[in-house]
């Protein structure tokens, strides 16, 4: 292997197990360096940390393994096999309510650059690094040697960098090609459009908060914003709620909150979908309208630079969704921006509460399920804040 040498002093991250290596620590490094290759990064006297994989960026390495052993061949099947183990442990790998969940959580997995997501008999393979992403069929063939999948396509066009990810074509990997399925989840019928959706295809991070969201719901209004598929307001129409407003900017995406709706059942008289600004339609809701809101916008800050217009627009978006709400009604609001972290996304939420001029309270703390697992060492795996705030 080729090896990349750290300035004197900038070894203490690998020491901790952080999983990145950033170029400004990085002293000099072999020439002829290919990205995706496997390098070995060394301390300044030469002292072997570990292996990863080599991108050109400001992350340079993302280490696969630590320590002077040396690296594993089969590394990819064995974090696979801890992770399916996790996933069986998690009560999801047999669970008949439930067959999609996330298989392959990145470096909470030990696999940094690597997202599997499960979706009945077909694993959807995205590959955010390059080096991941030249062991693709590797990836495959030890995912279908996983009893149950019997498909694995990959979808990491778009989230490769863009000198390499041009030349990328998403599709199907190994075994039968299937790019639109029906799955469960806690019993609830979801369409997954594979090759057309977001992300791999549904938002599998916020199945423990649909769920709760739906044990709240019981002859409340709802109003789910930015609702893409339509889960949390699948989920409030089987809890029993009275109304359900489902709004997105997307035809595409209300398309499928439609389809998803009538999957579980006729609830024509109960639920409405609009295509539509939802700043545009908060502004028209008469104050105290709603007795739940859901606030769950896409990433609104990309990187640091970005993120104070991220926190300005937090602000005026749950401002407007308190005022929908009556009093004592809940506010249940997310961040999926990484550079925002908790602290930050809290401060901006009582920001909006200020704004307001309305008491207000915090009643849950939400983040992403077990199955997107955070490691110790990496807490930027961390990337979903939630609050459940109920508002006087």
């Amino acid at each position: 292997m080729h090896t990349i040498t750290l300035q004197k002093g900038r070894e203490g991250a690998l020491h901790r197990y952080s999983p990145w290596v950033f170029s400004g620590a990085i002293a000099r490094q072999d020439e002829g360096l290919a990205e995706g290759d496997l390098v070995v990064v060394r301390d300044a006297a030469e002292n072997p940390l570990g292996v990863g994989h080599y991108q050109a960026g400001s992350i340079r390495v993302r280490m696969l393994h630590f320590g002077a052993t040396e690296y594993p061949e089969d590394l990819i099947d064995r974090k696979l096999a801890s992770a399916v183990t996790l996933r069986t442990r998690l009560g999801l790998a047999a669970d008949p309510l439930t067959n999609a969940y996330r298989l392959i959580h990145a470096a909470g997995d030990g696999l940094p650059g690597l997202v599997v997501d499960r979706y009945g008999s077909v694993a959807v393979v995205q590959c955010h690094s390059i080096g991941m992403h030249r062991q693709r069929d590797r990836i495959a063939a030890a995912l279908l040697a996983t009893e149950g999948i019997t498909s694995v396509y990959d979808k990491s066009a778009a989230v490769l960098p863009e000198r390499y990810g041009r030349e990328v074509k998403d599709g199907t990997l190994a075994g039968e090609a299937v790019e639109r399925l029906v799955v469960v989840e806690n019993g609830r019928r979801f369409v997954v459009d594979i090759a057309e959706g977001q992300k791999t295809g549904f938002f599998l991070d916020q199945r423990d908060n649909r769920w709760l969201l739906g044990s709240y719901a019981q002859d409340q209004r709802v109003l789910n914003t930015f609702c893409y598929t339509g889960g949390f307001s699948v989920y409030a129409l089987l809890g029993g709620a009275a109304r359900v407003e489902s709004v997105d900017l997307s035809a595409k995406a209300t398309g499928l909150t439609t389809e998803n709706v009538v999957q579980n059942g006729d609830f024509t008289d109960r639920h409405a979908v609009h295509t539509a600004d939802v700043l545009d339609f908060l502004k028209d809701v008469e104050p105290g309208s709603f007795d739940i809101v859901v606030v769950d916008p896409p990433a609104y800050a990309k990187n640091k630079h970005r993120r104070h217009k991220a926190v300005q627009a937090y602000k005026r978006l749950n401002a407007k969704a308190m005022n929908a709400l009556r009093p004592g009604g809940l506010l249940f609001t997310f961040s999926c921006s990484r550079v925002v972290d908790r602290q930050l996304f809290q401060d901006t939420i009582v920001a909006a509460g200020l704004e307001t001029g309305r008491g207000a309270r915090v009643l849950h703390r939400l983040a992403q399920g077990a199955d997107h697992p955070v490691s110790l060492y990496h807490p930027e795996g961390e990337y979903l804040k939630g609050l459940v705030v109920q508002v006087d």
